[in-house]
C-alpha cells in the first residue's frame, strides 16, 4: 500500500497499523506546522513558539551533521531512522536518490510534506527488520543518525548492536560509507552535571545504565570500537562534532584535534534544566592538554570506509542567512588547504567579497610585515593552509608562564601594525588575535571575513581585538591589569570609552545575526535553566534566595546572575535593591525556587515611582513573566522557576541607577499550587463560557 505527498512515495507494505512511538501532540502541531509553512519561514515559528520538540525537529542547524560529507549526485543513500526528516533534506539535495525508513507513519508524514516538492526520496514505513528484505545492496552510503543506540530494539537479540551493524553492511556497496552520529556515555557534559540524552537521568551513562530500562544505549569509544571490531570493520575514522551531533559548529577529527581554548559553547540543554557541577571550557583545556579529548568527547561521528579528506568543519550559519558559510580543511594529495563554502545563494555574495578583499588588505598592510593568506575561487574559496601558533595562543603562553614584558610586547606589535595600515580605505573589523597566524617573525591573516570598503581607525580595531580576546575566557583577566599598568589612561578594557567599543559591538552582532535569534537565544527563550552548585548547596537551606539575571545583548545566562545579597524581611514582605548598569538591556528576577503568589508593592527607580511601567498591562507594560497575572501587580507561579522581565534600556540610557523593589511574596506548597492551576483554569473556562 502506498500514499503520496506531493513528490514522495510512503511505501505502507510493513506498516503495521499504528505508530508505536509518539511524542504525543506536538507531532500533531509540527505536522501542522509544514503543511502549512514554507521550510524558509520555520526558523519565525521555531523563535515564537519555543519549544525544543519544535526547534530539534525543524531547525537546519541539524543538517549540520552531515551536510559536509562529499556525497555526489550519483550516489545512493539509506537513511535508517529518519523520523521527521531532520536531516533527510540535506541528503536530498546531495544525493541522486535517498531511501528512508521510519516505524512511524506521522513522522513519515512530516518527512513527506517538508519535502513533497523533491522528486528524490522514497520513504518506507514499518519496522527496519521487515523492511530490510526490500532494500537494495549498493549504497553508498547508510546514514544511522541518532540511531544506533536503538539497536536492541530493532533486533531484540543477545547482540543487538553487532547484528544491527552486520545486517546495515550487507546493503553498501564496496568502498562505501556507514554513518554514525551517537552521544559518548562518558561525554564531559554528563560529568559536568548534563542528564543523559534519552533516560533523562544523571549519570545514567556513566553509571553504565544500571536500571537497564529503556531500548537506548550509547558507547565510550573503546565500546564502539569494539562492535566494529567483532562486526570485522577495518577501515573507519572517528570524528567529534562539537558541542555534540545534534547542533554541531563545529566538527574535529582524529587529524585535526579541538586546541585549548576552542571549547567554549557549552551550555546547551535545550530539552531540560541541567546542574553545571564545574566549568567544562577549564577541564576540556585539562582533557586536550592531557591527550584525552577523543574519550570526552560529548559525541561521536563515525564513517566507515576508506578516509574521507576532511579533517576539520566550522559551521558559520547560525546567524542571517546571507553571511551563512562553512569552512573546511582538507587533505588530498597535494597536502593540506583550507575551504570556505556559501551555506545559501544570498552568502555568496560573502564569499565573493572576501576574495576582493584579500587583495585590497594586503595592498593595505604591504609595508607593514603583516601578510594576507591569499585566495582563489574554485568550487568554493580555497586558502593556503598555514599550520602553526596563533597570535591568540601565544598570548595565552604568556599569561600562564606570567611573562608579562613578552604579552606587552606581542600587543604593542599588533598596535603598531594596525597603526600602519590605518591610512586605508579598506579595513578588517575582525583582524583579532585568533586570526593571525604567526611562524617566526612573519605574522599572517588567515580570516578576513568580515572586511569593509571603509576607514576603520586603528584604535577601534585594537580596542575590538582586545574585546574579543577577553569575552572568550575568565584565566585572561591578569592580562586587564598589564594592560591597565601600561596604558593608564587609555580606558582598554573599562570605562566609558570601553562601552563605547561594547555598543559597537552589540551593533555588529545585529548586523550579522540579521532578524534571527540564535540558538543561544532560543535555548533561553526554551527556559531550561542550568543550576550551578554553588547554587543548589544554597537552596539546601533555602528555596526563597532572590537571584537577579542581567542581559547586555547576548541572552540571559548563569555566568551574568547573582544572588541578592541584602534583602530586607518582614513577614511576607521583602525589600531589595537592583543595580542598573548603563549597558543593561533586560533585567530577570527570580523572585524564588518555589510555587508562590507575587505582588509587586512598589518599584522606584532613583526615588521615581515606575512600576505601573514596568507591569502595566498593554503596549505601555515593558515585563514579561511565566505565571497568571491576578491583578495589575499581582502574579501566580505555579512552577519551581518563577521569574519577570523588564526591559530597562530606556531607564539606563543616560546613566546608572538603582531599582528599588518592594514586594509581598507568599510561597506556597507544589500541592497546593496544582490546586489553584486548576481552579485557575476552570474559572477561566466559566467566564469565557466555554
Amino acid at each position: 500500500m502506498q500514499e503520496q505527498i506531493g513528490k514522495i512515495i510512503l511505501d505502507k507494505k510493513y506498516y503495521p497499523g499504528v505508530d508505536l512511538y509518539c511524542d504525543g501532540t506536538i507531532e500533531d502541531e509540527i505536522l501542522t506546522i509544514v503543511k502549512n509553512e514554507k521550510p524558509d519561514n520555520y526558523r519565525k515559528v521555531i523563535e515564537e513558539r519555543a519549544s525544543w520538540p519544535i526547534f530539534y525537529h525543524l531547525s537546519s542547524l541539524r543538517e549540520n551533521i552531515v551536510e559536509w560529507l562529499p556525497i555526489g549526485k550519483s550516489d545512493k543513500v539509506l537513511e535508517v531512522g529518519s523520523g521527521c526528516g531532520a536531516i533527510t533534506g540535506a541528503l536530498a539535495r546531495k544525493a541522486g536518490s535517498v531511501t528512508c525508513i521510519d516505524l512511524s507513519r506521522k513522522r513519515s508524514m512530516i518527512n513527506a510534506y517538508r519535502h513533497q516538492d523533491m522528486d528524490n526520496i522514497y520513504i518506507h514505513v514499518g519496522n527496519f527488520k521487515d523492511v530490510e528484505k526490500d532494500l537494495d545492496c549498493d549504497y553508498d552510503y547508510v546514514m544511522l543518525i541518532g540511531v544506533f543506540e536503538y539497536g536492541q530494539g530493532y533486533m531484540g537479540s543477545e547482540t543487538p548492536y553487532e547484528d544491527f551493524m552486520n545486517i546495515l553492511k550487507k546493503h553498501l556497496k564496496p568502498g562505501g560509507h556507514m554513518v554514525i552520529a551517537i552521544e559518548n556515555k562518558l561525554g564531559l557534559k554528563y560529568f559536568a552535571g548534563c542528564r543523559e540524552d534519552h533516560s533523562g537521568k544523571y549519570f545514567d551513562g556513566i553509571e553504565d545504565y544500571p536500571t537497564k530500562e529503556g531500548s537506548a544505549r550509547t558507547f565510550s569509544r573503546k565500546g564502539l570500537e569494539a562492535i566494529l571490531d567483532k562486526c570485522g570493520v577495518e577501515e573507519y575514522s572517528f570524528y567529534y562534532p562539537y558541542p555534540d551531533y545534534k547542533f554541531p559548529t563545529t566538527i574535529f577529527s582524529d587529524r585535526k584535534l579541538p586546541k585549548m581554548g576552542e571549547l567554549y559553547q557549552n551550555i546547551r540543554n535545550f530539552d531540560r534544566e541541567r546542574v553545571l557541577l564545574f566549568d567544562e571550557q577549564k577541564a576540556f583545556d585539562m582533557v586536550i592538554r592531557e591527550g584525552m579529548f577523543p574519550h570526552y568527547s560529548n559525541s561521536y561521528m563515525i564513517v566507515t570506509g576508506p578516509e574521507l579528506g576532511t579533517e576539520y568543519v566550522k559551521y558559520s550559519n547560525d546567524r542571517a542567512p546571507e553571511f551563512a558559510i562553512r569552512t573546511d580543511i582538507v587533505k588530498d594529495a597535494n597536502g593540506h588547504f583550507v575551504v570556505k563554502y556559501g551555506m545559501t545563494k544570498d552568502a555568496d555574495a560573502h564569499i565573493t567579497n572576501m576574495e576582493a578583499m584579500s587583495k585590497a588588505l594586503e595592498s593595505a598592510y604591504k609595508d607593514t610585515g603583516l601578510c594576507i593568506n591569499r585566495c582563489e575561487r574554485k568550487d568554493g574559496l580555497v586558502f593556503e593552509f598555514l599550520d602553526g601558533v596563533t597570535l591568540e595562543e601565544m598570548l595565552d603562553e604568556c599569561i600562564i608562564k606570567e611573562q608579562k614584558e613578552s604579552f606587552l610586547s606581542l600587543i604593542d606589535r599588533y598596535r603598531n601594525i594596525l597603526m600602519a595600515g590605518s591610512d586605508s580605505n579598506v579595513a578588517d573589523y575582525d583582524l583579532i588575535f585568533q586570526n593571525i597566524m604567526v611562524d617566526g617573525e612573519k605574522w599572517t591573516v588567515i580570516d578576513y571575513e568580515w572586511t569593509f570598503d571603509k576607514k576603520i581607525s586603528a584604535d577601534i580595531l585594537f580596542r575590538r581585538a582586545l574585546y574579543c580576546y577577553f569575552a572568550d575566557r575568565k584565566t585572561r583577566e591578569k592580562a586587564k591589569e598589564w594592560l591597565t599598568e601600561k596604558y593608564p589612561n587609555e580606558q582598554l578594557t573599562e570605562g566609558e570609552v570601553w562601552e563605547k567599543v561594547l555598543n559597537a559591538e552589540r551593533e555588529f552582532q545585529k548586523y550579522v545575526q540579521g532578524d534571527y535569534m540564535a540558538a543561544s537565544e532560543i535555548r533561553h527563550a526554551i527556559g531550561n535553566p542550568v543550576y550551578s552548585l554553588e547554587y543548589l548547596l544554597d537552596c539546601i537551606g533555602s528555596k526563597e534566595r532572590i537571584q537577579i539575571y542581567e542581559d547586555t545583548g547576548k541572552g540571559f545566562s548563569e555566568a551574568e546572575s547573582y544572588f541578592v545579597e541584602k534583602v530586607r524581611r518582614n513577614g511576607t514582605e521583602i525589600t531589595f535593591d537592583i543595580k542598573l548598569k548603563r549597558d543593561l538591556i533586560n533585567v530577570r528576577i527570580d523572585p524564588a525556587n518555589r510555587p508562590c503568589i507575587l505582588n509587586i508593592q512598589s518599584v522606584t527607580l532613583n526615588g521615581q515611582e515606575i512600576v505601573t511601567e514596568l507591569t502595566g498591562k498593554g503596549r505601555n507594560g515593558k515585563g514579561a513573566h511565566n505565571g497568571v497575572r491576578l491583578s495589575e501587580t499581582a502574579f501566580f507561579f505555579g512552577n519551581g522557576d518563577p521569574h519577570f522581565k523588564w526591559n530597562v534600556s530606556k531607564l539606563t540610557e543616560k546613566k546608572d541607577g538603582v531599582l528599588h523593589i518592594q514586594m509581598q511574596v507568599d510561597y506556597i506548597s507544589a500541592e497546593s499550587a496544582a490546586c489553584l492551576q486548576n481552579g485557575l483554569r476552570i474559572k477561566g473556562k466559566l467566564e469565557s463560557g466555554r
